[in-house]
């Protein structure tokens, strides 16, 4: 009985460092549920292994720090681990790594603020028992925990995921990014003045402040989304007007050719029957470049170039090419969905070697660009590789990519350098610029890490 009584004296005694020993297992309960949460909303995939090394490497280290490390310097600290892990283990891009350090911040905030403003009223029991008491540390850290779970339970029950996160623009992005800091800035806050006024405050005074709080930001994200959604349906409408306009120009042509069809016959006839296969094999190749330009034009489908933002570029070169008489023939073996490189800085760098590759062609008396994206799985790496025709024999494949050199008078010489300085930020990306007798080849090397 003695000993039993010591225990619960030293349970319901102020004792810090007990309060701080006895919590330990419920951190590692707290990371599972937050990568829980997390990992719903923004849908995010790893696999067992990487699961259970990012709750403990995570949760340990921030035990760690709470003991070594005062306030706030161990608050950041963490925050930069639990970043690095969503980094390290579920390979997620910049923007749901910040969501995936956040949200399970966020849902905690609002766990412990209605808690502890439950407890005080409930049992009259001020912010410094709450914190300093082992069991009530405990207790708290644990009904916390429980709410978080039923958080948790109703985002699955509702199927409720942050779904438009890879289709926003850059400009969406950060408003999106800024609506959940500041969220989470107001819920720290909410915390310190529900403990600071805990025994002066109403409990409905601080659950109608929560809700509000709650309401808004939803609202606030739900506007942002549908905003979102309404930028992709106007990309999408772009690329299906771009790809209307596409196939009437290839309607056009193969209905002039299939008019054409038996006056060609006729022709290929005749050079059969004088045996001229000089003049036949000249004649060919001249009808073989309306058969290209029929393919290519052909090439140019939404079901092929899967997405609306490189579709779109690619058939506005294709145009611009054309104008110019330029022979465009384009392939394409790839879900542009997966690329392994942002969307943005991938059409970023594919704009500008197609604006060199035409600048190039349209000054050689055969003009030619050969585009290609495909995959190499026996390499785990995706590749773009443009090749054109060019004059300039004696060019300087190193010197290109300096910030303001261009072999054009009047170009800012600026293309290649900013390319340069996409490659700089991403490990995974290479370039390589080759010349032989005929072509000018990039070949942009994307590999999956």
């Amino acid at each position: 009985m003695e000993i039993l009584q010591t225990i619960w004296t030293a349970l319901t005694t102020e004792n810090e460092m007990l309060a701080k020993i006895l919590v330990i297992p419920i951190s590692y309960i707290e990371i599972f549920l937050g990568m829980l949460l997390f990992s719903t909303l923004l849908k995010c995939t790893a696999d067992r292994r990487s699961k259970i090394a990012y709750v403990l490497i995570a949760a340990t280290i921030s035990n760690i720090s709470n003991f070594a490390i005062p306030n706030p310097y161990k608050s950041l600290i963490n925050l930069f681990v639990v970043f690095a892990c969503v980094k390290v283990f579920f390979k997620t891009n910049i923007i749901k790594t910040i969501l995936a350090t956040f949200i399970p911040i966020f849902f905690s905030v609002l766990g412990e603020s209605v808690i502890l403003k439950l407890a005080s009223f409930l049992f009259t029991i001020d912010m410094k028992a709450i914190t300093m008491v082992p069991l009530n540390r405990f207790l708290l850290a644990l009904s916390v925990q429980f709410t978080v779970f039923l958080m948790y339970l109703l985002i699955k029950y509702f199927k409720l995921q942050i779904s438009v996160l890879e289709n926003m623009s850059k400009k969406s992005r950060i408003i999106f990014l800024l609506n959940i800091i500041f969220a989470v800035i107001a819920m720290v806050l909410q915390f310190f003045i529900t403990g600071f006024y805990m025994t002066s405050l109403p409990v409905y005074i601080v659950l109608f402040s929560n809700i509000s709080l709650i309401v808004y930001l939803s609202i606030s994200l739900y506007s942002l989304t549908k905003t979102t959604q309404l930028e992709i349906a106007n990309l999408n409408l772009e690329q299906e007007k771009e790809h209307n306009r596409l196939m009437k120009i290839a309607q056009d042509d193969l209905r002039g050719f299939r008019h054409d069809f038996s006056n060609i016959m006729c022709t290929i006839g005749g050079y059969v029957q004088v045996k001229d296969m000089d003049g036949l094999t000249k004649y060919y190749s001249q009808i073989q470049k309306d058969i290209s330009k029929v393919n290519n034009l052909g090439a140019l489908d939404p079901a092929v170039i899967n997405h609306p933002a490189v579709f779109t570029l690619l058939a506005s070169k294709y145009n611009k090419a054309s104008e110019e008489q330029i022979t465009m023939n384009i392939n394409c073996f790839l879900d542009l969905n997966e690329l392994n490189m942002k969307i943005y800085e991938f059409t970023r760098v594919l704009g500008i070697l197609l604006d060199n590759a035409i600048e190039a062609a349209k000054e050689c008396d055969e003009k030619i660009i050969n585009v290609e994206i495909r995959k190499e799985t026996n390499r785990n790496r995706q590749l773009l590789i443009i090749e054109n025709t060019y004059q300039e024999k004696n060019i300087d494949t190193d010197k290109i990519y300096e910030k303001n050199y261009s072999t054009k008078e009047g170009n800012t010489g600026l293309g290649l350098w900013e390319v340069r300085q996409i490659l700089k930020r991403n490990h995974n990306l290479n370039l390589f610029t080759t010349t032989d007798d005929i072509y000018f080849k990039q070949q942009l090397e994307m590999y999956n890490l």
